[in-house]
């Protein structure tokens, strides 16, 4: 900064600040505080003159600091001179100290008591809770409806959103599942070689995904996939007021928009379910026969005995549970989204956050449900 700015007592009474060199926002701008020290230093100088030979581009870094120096002056009552600068900048810096900013017009930083953080936290989570209901009951009536033949909805609607929710889809949660499947035979193998016991890989991941980690992990790829586009979707509805449009005409939103993105989860899960669970009993297969020197035979052999029924059924059970949160949680997210942009990305981005909690909450719960009735 030295070459921008010069200090040069004159007399011993004048402080002459040269300005020189290009100032711009770009290059740096000197600070106020150095020229600062010398104006209340001692003994103190009754007159400050700016000086501006040699100065190149300028621009509103330049006017900032002449303002903040002829300021810091007239706190000191200092006579200040800026008839060397361009008469641009003497006018700016005028202009800019024209009107003195307004006593009592910045927001004060309030911090709110420990008790009305908990109150207004509470109260949100009560009114949503009480719009999770609402929407729940008005998806189960539209379900009813559905089995009246008094649900309102085109079939053309439902085999599109069949196709991008389940076939669309087919590529990604095979491919997350056969990696899961690697990875949990590879971890397993490294325990069960201490014990000479690498061929129980096989009955690991043959557990682990019908049970459990092909109906999780396709739930997780379409949450952060399907439910977030429905949210997105209904949320984008929403702002063009086209719901609004739907209630005017007398449908339920419900049943047009809502109702059918739950059928197709519903359908398509289970067999995305399927092929999850094949991909990550390949990967495993892949691992015992790569790394453990297992031949092809006998890790089949270990996998058909270690197969359940029962640990299938309840897999199957899951994905048809996960499928249908997921599909509530991003089209309650979407149907009750603001009507602005950021609104929409908000209830997409809630809509993955809120279909994560409800898997792995029900996953939870069901998991010491069959723990009590011994399944």
């Amino acid at each position: 900064m030295a070459e921008l700015m010069r200090l040069e007592m004159l007399d011993g009474r004048t402080l002459a600040v040269h300005c020189a060199g290009d100032w711009t926002v770009r290059h740096g701008m000197p600070s106020v505080k150095t020229a600062a020290r010398h104006v209340a230093g001692q003994p103190a100088p009754t007159r400050v003159t700016v000086q501006a030979a040699g100065l190149g581009l300028w621009d509103s870094s330049l006017v900032s600091f002449v303002a903040g120096l002829e300021a810091l002056c007239r706190a000191r009552t200092i006579a200040f001179d800026k008839d060397g600068l361009p008469s641009g900048v003497r006018r700016l810096v005028d202009l800019a100290l024209a009107v003195p900013e307004k006593t009592g017009t910045r927001r004060a930083a309030v911090r709110k008591p420990v008790l009305d953080v908990v109150g207004e936290g509470t109260l949100r989570a009560w009114k949503g809770a009480e719009d999770t209901l609402a929407f729940l009951g008005e998806a189960t009536l539209s379900f009813l409806r559905l089995l009246t033949g008094r649900a309102r909805f085109r079939g053309s609607d439902l085999l599109l959103i069949v196709q991008e929710c389940g076939a669309e889809a087919l590529l990604i949660a095979s491919v997350i599942s056969l990696l899961v499947g690697l990875i949990l035979a590879f971890v397993g193998a490294v325990q069960l070689r201490t014990f000479g016991a690498e061929v129980y890989v096989a009955n690991l991941v043959t557990v682990a995904m019908t049970r459990e980690m092909a109906a999780i992990m396709t739930a997780i790829v379409l949450a952060g996939r399907t439910g977030a586009a429905f949210a997105a979707q209904l949320g984008t509805m929403q702002a063009n007021e086209e719901i609004d449009a739907l209630i005017t005409l007398g449908v339920s939103p419900v049943d047009f928009l809502v109702l059918p993105r739950m059928l197709a989860l519903m359908l398509m899960m289970p067999l995305l379910y399927l092929y999850a669970a094949f991909a990550g009993m390949l990967g495993g297969f892949l691992v015992g026969i790569g790394m453990l020197d297992l031949t092809g035979t006998v890790y089949l052999e270990q996998t058909r005995a270690s197969f359940a029924f029962t640990d299938f059924f309840i897999g199957w059970g899951k994905s048809v549970l996960f499928g249908a949160l997921v599909a509530v949680a991003g089209c309650m997210c979407g149907i009750q989204s603001g009507r602005s942009a950021a609104a929409v990305g908000n209830a997409a981005t809630s809509a993955v956050v809120t279909s994560l909690v409800y898997i792995i909450i029900s996953d939870a719960v069901l998991a010491v449900l069959l723990n009590i009735v011994g399944l």
